[in-house]
């Protein structure tokens, strides 16, 4: 039985991530430090759901030295094989990293760092990066292939994420060790972030609140149901030297549109209100995923009108304690 190391597990995607591994057989410890980045009680709620044969938690700060000595302990105690560490521990938010842009680069570069630095001292095989479309800035030409532009970013976000894709080619070309670097694209679901647009538009619609719609809602994202982003992240554990995947739909919508795939599910009308768009906010994203598909065998299976039947579902049920969830 394999191990494997999730960092960020309490996370939208980690959670998911972690949870397809236990059921295939697989051990993991999970780690997180449980931030206050967003509303802590879904995290707490993501990883309720983790227990069970299997599956163990370390609260730890990945960017913090001695926090991450002891993941190091903890695998030591293991006695087994470490078969990778997944890092998909960030602080994420493009408006939000420019209002604390230290904290993004404290995590997302510095805990990155550690935690190859990890990999080292342990003789961890293989390291898979969370990395974003966000690093694609202004500057690519889309659909956004991997080889792209990435000299135009427009937040502290990207940029502490495309460091970090720096830096562990770093640790492939020094050391030999395998990384698979994953730019996700706009990633949705059940339980999802409740900072981002998906979550906060089906809340709002259903509580009849006011929606804050940024721009004029033409602005088009490369939305990708969860369940897909976490297998092609299990798929991205196969030997691969050191490669950079796109994970995206490869079908863009705009907000508009998936806000009114929401009102047909909810059955309610959206009162909206809107601000203009932010600085921050890139115009479009979409994925090309020729690569994935080619070296891992992965492409999105889950349709966009499938992903928001789901996605308002679990909002139904989780209603009573879901609706309490902070959306700022």
């Amino acid at each position: 039985m394999s191990l494997y190391v999730v960092t960020g597990v309490a996370g939208f995607i980690g959670s998911r991530v972690c949870r397809m591994l236990l059921d295939t057989g697989h051990s993991v410890l999970g780690v997180d430090d449980l931030d206050e980045s967003y509303d802590v009680r879904l995290k707490e709620r993501r990883l309720a759901g983790l227990g069970g044969p299997g599956f163990s938690f370390l609260h730890a700060d990945v960017s913090r030295v001695e926090e991450v000595r002891r993941i190091g302990d903890r695998l030591r105690g293991e006695g087994g094989r470490v078969e990778a560490i997944v890092n998909l521990a960030a602080r994420a938010g493009v408006r939000a990293s420019l209002l604390n842009p230290l904290v993004y680069l404290e995590t997302n570069l510095t805990g990155t760092l550690l935690l190859l630095e990890l990999c080292r001292d342990l003789g961890v095989a293989k390291f898979v990066l969370a990395s974003s479309s966000s690093v694609y800035g202004l500057g690519a030409e889309v659909p956004f292939r991997e080889d792209g532009d990435t000299n135009q970013p427009v937040s502290p976000y990207a940029i502490s994420k495309k460091a970090a894709e720096e830096l562990s080619y770093v640790f492939h070309h020094q050391y030999g060790l395998d990384v698979s670097v994953l730019r996700y694209f706009t990633v949705y679901g059940p339980a999802g972030r409740p900072d981002m647009s998906p979550f906060r538009f089906v809340k709002w619609v259903f509580e009849g609140l006011p929606v804050q719609l940024f721009g004029d809602g033409t602005q088009e994202r490369d939305f990708t149901y969860v369940d897909d982003i976490a297998r092609g992240t299990i798929a991205a554990l196969r030997p691969v030297g050191y490669e950079i995947f796109n994970l995206g739909s490869d079908r863009p919508i705009t907000l508009s549109r998936f806000l009114r795939l929401v009102e047909e599910n909810v059955g309610r009308k959206a009162v909206v209100e809107r601000s203009p768009r932010h600085p921050a906010d890139i115009p479009r994203t979409w994925a090309r995923v020729d690569k994935a598909r080619t070296l891992l065998g992965w492409t999105a299976a889950v349709p966009i009108e499938e992903g928001v039947v789901e996605l308002v579902s679990w909002y139904r049920v989780n209603r009573a304690w879901a609706k309490e969830i902070r959306t700022d």
